[in-house]
């Protein structure tokens, strides 16, 4: 057998990062950038204000209070969007508007809560003048030009994954498209003569096809296009058929078939495609595996063989699929997201493999606690229903006690982790 970390390098040794594509921003969220982002403007474009009150210079409001304001002439007004018409002179104000441009003379903002404006509203006072309440800095309330961003700037480096807040930068650019690692096209075949399509009446003996749908699922997940084969029966023609369709794709995904009972016919097909490695992988679930390049001619493309069972094809996805996609769309965080967690079971490990047990992760009182989800059949599918978690129990502990302290790797952060 080889461990888990031989089983992965193998893998991530034969996945090459994909080509770029120019698309439209709002269609690139999760996806790494294939370019430096320059900016070719100032943000902000101006000087400009930060509350909504009146530009005026410092120097006249030294000195005042409430019980001592200074009464300004009001000159003007400009609005956000708008440019000033006029400039702030000793002895007056303009009213601004947050985001509307500094006007010319003005050093600073006062905002509206520190004038007599509402007071002079509500007797009908003149409203060409104002009185100032309370002394402002020079530079109060003022949003400088390009203190945001400067112009000729790097703004977003090559490699970096779009989120909402970077996909919002690159929109106040004025970049309507961008230049990204393409996502991965990964077909997914599920073999067997025991399955059925679940559009279809369930016959004796038959079971539905859940794989192909939880390994889709992941498969969008984690950023990647799913492109589903449906079953290929345990036959060589519809073996070649399904994986014909699948090699125009980045990857192809197989559940089933690869296990030493498994019927011969997947593996001969399989091999007959390319070099293809039937293992054993020091882990529970997920133990048999196949690996390797299929194609025609030149082109070739990475296959991964998942067990059938559809807590071990879960298990195995996460540890060898998951970070194979996340390469391909040049992403260079490939870990999993973990924790220390204290257990409140106690988890045998009999098999000496590296077990993964499926837990229910809590944060109580600042520290994690996980408690398994039930039996840990690899054919119990709501083990991995219940679980926000995988647990990992290494090779040489035969046993883990309620208290101890183990890592387990998140699959999910809900609200009963934060």
């Amino acid at each position: 057998m080889v461990s888990v970390e031989e089983a992965l390098q193998k893998i991530l040794s034969c996945i090459e990062v994909l080509e770029p594509e120019t698309k439209p921003i709002l269609d690139c969220s999760g996806q790494v950038l294939a370019e430096d982002i320059r900016s070719t403007i100032d943000i902000p474009p101006l000087d400009n204000s930060a509350m909504d009150g009146y530009a005026v210079k410092a120097d006249d409001t030294h000195g005042v209070s409430e019980a001592s304001p200074k009464i300004l002439s009001v000159t003007g007004k400009v609005a956000a969007g708008s440019m000033p018409r006029g400039k702030v002179k000793r002895g007056s104000a303009i009213r601004i508007m947050t985001g509307a441009p500094l006007p010319q003379g003005a050093d600073a903002v006062v905002p509206f809560e520190d004038t007599d404006e509402v007071a002079r509203k509500a007797s009908h006072r003149d409203l060409s003048q104002i009185g100032i309440l309370r002394e402002v800095p020079e530079g109060m309330n003022v949003r400088r030009k390009g203190e945001d961003i400067a112009k000729g700037s790097l703004v977003l480096k090559k490699g970096t994954v779009l989120r909402p807040s970077k996909i919002g930068v690159i929109a106040s650019l004025g970049r309507p498209t961008v230049a990204v690692i393409r996502r991965p096209i990964v077909s997914i075949l599920a073999t067997g003569d025991e399955l059925t399509d679940i559009d279809q009446p369930l016959p004796a003996g038959k079971i539905y096809n859940s794989n192909t749908y939880t390994i889709a699922a992941e498969v969008r997940q984690y950023g990647g296009i799913a492109k589903i084969l449906g079953i290929g029966r345990d036959s060589v023609r519809s073996l070649e058929q399904k994986i014909d369709e699948g090699l125009d794709s980045d990857m192809l995904i197989t559940s089933g078939g690869v296990s030493k009972g498994d019927y011969d016919v997947v593996k001969d097909v399989l091999a007959k495609c390319g070099e293809i490695t039937l293992q054993t992988v020091c882990m529970k679930p997920g133990k048999p595996s196949a690996f390797g390049m299929i194609g025609k001619g030149s082109r070739k493309i990475p296959h991964l063989g998942l067990p059938g069972n559809p807590v071990s094809s879960m298990v195995t996805f996460e540890q060898f699929a998951r970070p194979a996609i996340l390469k391909m769309m040049g992403k260079s965080n490939l870990a999993k997201p973990s924790i220390r967690a204290i257990m409140e079971d106690d988890i045998v490990n009999t098999d000496m493999r590296r077990l993964f047990a499926r837990v229910t992760v809590a944060k109580r009182n600042g520290k994690y606690y996980a408690r398994v989800t039930g039996p840990q059949g690899s054919g119990i599918l709501t083990s991995m229903v219940k679980a926000n978690g995988l647990a990992v129990i290494p090779e040489s502990t035969k046993r883990v006690k309620s208290g101890d302290i183990v890592e387990v790797q998140m699959l999910d952060w809900g609200e009963e982790v934060y």
